[in-house]
């Protein structure tokens, strides 16, 4: 298919920029994979629109793309139950009341390392830090595109970081596939020096968070009025914070306990999915039950309320669902494929690490997934460490970074989603005020690839 393969996403990616619609854009760009996949196979084209409707079903097919799907709407009833006990007003008066989140710069830092201190998954991370920081943000006049950027930029690098979680398993699992000298963790720990994407977005986010200092679209959204949609003017007097914090402390615990349980004792062989999953229910259940032995609710309002908070979710639930078809539809296309092959093989060896960052960029902008970057491109750089003997730790920190950086970059990623959807900010604004950063973190990581490349190779 070529060249013809990268038209999906840029479908996608005009129509989002252009027309500022997510849902049109990715379905546009589904049609498109898919009408070229059918004229590819040599069927007709009218075919295009039930193959369209397959894509998207068959995204139920994976238990894995499900668990993520009814984890978002979740969320929804979570944040719902959280947001009528009065908890997040209650837990902001009462970190105001400790000394705590009474500036602009502590409440910014305490997002950040609430990010970093939950590194198990990077769901978990944003949605933990999103809904304990949205209130502060609010109180303090801070917008919800710098909470968005904070979180979002803190759960992936960290993620790819400490390695200590499902990232790193699934890594460490593709890793052992090839054929690389020395033991594959070894190999993988080495890595984490050498991901500089990480550690420079780390050093911008920590930056931003002392400095209070924001450019670029974020500094004109810092300008406009903060709609408080969360908080109340005043507690309700029967309101507690542990209406807020007991249910996320049973989300973050559960997380931790289902990933040894899925692992079998080995929390980095556990299932993210999985495990986020259930400790969302079990923070539902328990936020739910919380507000039935108060008797500030009734069960049927409950329910309404639960309901309500999933509807409010939809539109964002509907992205990643399209995202998810979308990824399908272009690993079979080949666009990822397609893009590695962009790196060449007659690049001068101090280009290739620098290439492979660049080349993983691409295909996770494109496709939305920054782990289906991996499973691309890790196959290719292994044949290149081996046949060249060149580092191996600096050539996969490549790939692992570049992967990272796409998926900041891209409008149609479930992260970028999720993050938007746990800190209330809409998506686009989200992508608009995080890109300038984004962009800054690649450019000083693909300059320290070069000096690097030319000093080991």
């Amino acid at each position: 298919m070529s060249w013809m393969s990268v038209l999906p996403p840029l479908v996608a990616i005009i129509v989002v920029f252009w027309r500022k619609e997510v849902i049109v854009a990715l379905l546009l760009a589904i049609v498109t994979s898919e009408l070229l996949l059918t004229w590819q196979g040599g069927e007709p084209l009218v075919y295009t629109f039930v193959a369209t409707i397959e894509r998207i079903i068959s995204v139920f097919g994976s238990p894995g793309n499900t668990r993520i799907l009814i984890f978002s709407l979740m969320v929804g009833s979570l944040l719902a139950y959280i947001r009528e006990s009065g908890g997040v007003a209650a837990t902001v008066e009462a970190l105001l009341a400790r000394g705590l989140g009474t500036t602009k710069r502590s409440a910014s830092l305490m997002t950040v390392f609430t990010g970093i201190f939950v590194f198990i998954e990077s769901n978990l991370s944003v949605l933990t830090a999103g809904i304990l920081s949205r209130g502060l943000f609010e109180k303090l006049g801070m917008s919800r595109a710098r909470l968005a950027y904070l979180i979002d930029s803190t759960s992936a690098p960290i993620c790819i970081l400490i390695l200590l979680n499902g990232w790193g398993a699934y890594v460490l699992g593709m890793l052992d596939q090839q054929d690389l000298p020395g033991s594959s963790v070894a190999t993988l720990w080495s890595t984490i020096p050498f991901n500089f994407y990480a550690l420079v977005t780390l050093v911008i986010v920590f930056y931003t968070a002392i400095s209070g200092r924001v450019f670029g679209p974020l500094k004109k959204v810092e300008e406009r009025p903060v709609e408080h949609k969360d908080i109340p003017e005043h507690v309700p007097s029967n309101s507690k914070a542990r209406y807020m914090l007991v249910p996320l402390t049973v989300m973050v615990v559960g997380m931790v306990a289902f990933m040894f349980g899925t692992g079998g004792g080995d929390i980095t062989q556990g299932d993210g999915s999985k495990s986020v999953l259930y400790a969302t229910v079990l923070a539902c259940v328990v936020a739910y039950f919380m507000l039935v032995i108060s008797r500030r609710k009734s069960h049927q309002q409950l329910v309404d309320i639960g309901f309500k908070g999933m509807g409010e979710l939809l539109p964002l639930v509907s992205i990643v669902l399209l995202s998810l078809a979308l990824g399908a539809s272009l690993r079979e296309l080949g666009t990822g494929i397609f893009l590695a092959g962009l790196v060449g093989e007659f690049l001068p060896l101090f280009l290739i690490a620098p290439m492979l960052f660049i080349a993983g960029a691409l295909i996770s902008f494109t496709t939305g997934t920054s782990w289906g970057t991996f499973a691309i491109l890790i196959p290719i750089a292994a044949p290149m460490i081996i046949a060249l003997d060149l580092p191996a730790p600096l050539l996969l920190a490549a790939v692992l970074g570049g992967g990272v950086f796409g998926d900041h970059c891209s409008p149609i990623s479930d992260t970028t989603a999720v993050s938007a959807l746990a800190s209330g900010c809409d998506l686009l604004e989200h992508v608009r005020t995080q890109l300038p950063y984004a962009l800054t973190g690649g450019a000083i990581t693909l300059v320290l690839y070069v000096i690097t490349s030319l000093i080991m190779i």
